[in-house]
């Protein structure tokens, strides 16, 4: 993919340079400090939308359980012609149990830092289902112990979510199937005649969705498991998995947009947190682990990666954004904002508990962001000191914002 991204004044090419030589070596070496690498999430939420069957009561277990006593006996003893695929199916199972499964391990000093990091709110403009932290089913996570890779949740349970995700909550015609439909290239023509035709609020709500969608498939494909032996497990690139989901020709076309919906998403992130600046810069904020001089360093390199963010010369403009008349206007923020409500909803329905962490993450991180840009008025009559009442951040909120963005 190279040159210019749609409803922006940028390219790829900025955007490479910019990230991968100036923000991201900044931002790698944030993500690994104490405050940002635990996100405290309840993985045992029930989905609220279906009956749920594709994933078991164990936190280990990833896909639809395959329990020997539910498959027939005579299917188990080999004397059918079905027996091998029902085994294959067992085998699968368990391995998707043991790839899918969470670390929960948390040293006892990351214990005693995470019970004194628990101040929170709950901001009445949220554009995320945010977990009740208080649930005793929440629990922190070692983000850096449970990478987004491969996991072996695929097939039917997969496609359901973002059916889900596509066909009910982005805002487009109905003869426009869901992106990754294999052999469904005719939608990129319909999809190509309606950008045209749509709003830009509802072509940047649908964009953003397919590059979240992008970035998740990018990672799976990039840590992949290519080697699985009883010594030892390897991930790495799996070009075959990435070229079904972005070459052109395979895809009829609509790969190169997948990926620049990527980048589109990358902007609209990198926005917010040059807005946000001055919510972290007031002298009361302070990135509390308990380690006063770590703490310190890690707010000087938050502000410097925030202040690089300000920097980009070629910003996506969200004032373009819920512009026209002021009454359907107000009607359309909030269908955006409930839209993307409803989305962070279905991530309590992914089956696998590692793919529900790192869904769950970065839909907050994403609704984080568009409560940022949607804040902007709030954001710039903060008081340097005393508490902000206009806007608020939560330290979930600011976990999964800057981890999110690592993503991209």
């Amino acid at each position: 993919v190279t040159g210019h991204i749609d409803d922006c004044t940028c390219d790829i090419e900025t955007i490479d340079a910019f990230n991968n030589y100036k923000l991201f070596p900044r931002l790698n070496e944030l993500l690994e400090s104490d405050y940002f690498r635990y996100y405290k999430v309840n993985l045992k939420k029930p989905c609220p939308f279906w009956n749920d069957n594709s994933h078991c009561g164990i936190r280990d277990c990833a896909v639809k359980p395959c329990p020997s006593e539910e498959i027939p006996n005579g299917i188990l003893s080999g004397s059918y012609k079905y027996s091998e695929a029902a085994n294959n199916l067992a085998e699968e199972c368990e391995e998707a149990k043991r790839l899918g499964a969470v670390d929960g391990s948390l040293s006892e000093e990351a214990q005693q830092a995470v019970l004194r990091w628990t101040r929170h709110d709950d901001s009445s403009d949220s554009f995320c289902e945010a977990d009740d932290i208080s649930s005793p089913d929440a629990e922190y996570v070692d983000l850096l112990l449970n990478p987004e890779r491969y996991t072996g949740y695929k097939g039917p349970d997969a496609w359901k979510i973002w059916n889900s995700i596509y066909e009910e909550n982005c805002f487009k015609p109905q003869n426009v199937k869901r992106p990754l439909a294999p052999g469904r290239g005719e939608s990129f023509l319909y999809l190509t005649q309606w950008f045209s035709s749509v709003c830009v609020e509802k072509r940047a709500f649908y964009k953003l969705i397919s590059g979240l969608h992008a970035s998740i498939n990018i990672h799976l494909s990039a840590r992949y498991l290519v080697q699985d032996t009883w010594s030892e497990n390897k991930w790495g690139p799996n070009v075959t998995e990435f070229q079904e989901r972005f070459d052109e020709v395979i895809t009829r076309g609509e790969g190169p947009r997948r990926l620049k919906n990527l980048y589109f998403l990358y902007l609209i992130e990198l926005r917010a947190l040059s807005k946000v600046l001055p919510f972290f810069e007031r002298s009361a904020f302070h990135l509390y682990t308990g380690n006063q001089n770590h703490d310190a360093e890690m707010k000087n390199l938050l502000l410097e990666i925030l202040r690089l963010a300000k920097s980009f010369p070629l910003h996506f403009d969200e004032n373009s954004f819920f512009a026209g008349n002021k009454k359907e206007a107000a009607k359309l923020k909030e269908e955006f904002r409930l839209h993307f409500k409803n989305i962070s909803k279905i991530m309590d329905c992914v089956g696998c508990f590692k793919c529900r962490l790192w869904g769950k993450l970065q839909t907050q991180g994403l609704g984080t962001a568009l409560k940022i840009l949607f804040s902007e008025n709030l954001i710039e009559k903060l008081p340097e000191s005393g508490p902000s009442y206009g806007f608020q951040l939560t330290r979930q909120e600011i976990v999964a914002l800057l981890n999110a963005f690592g993503r991209l």
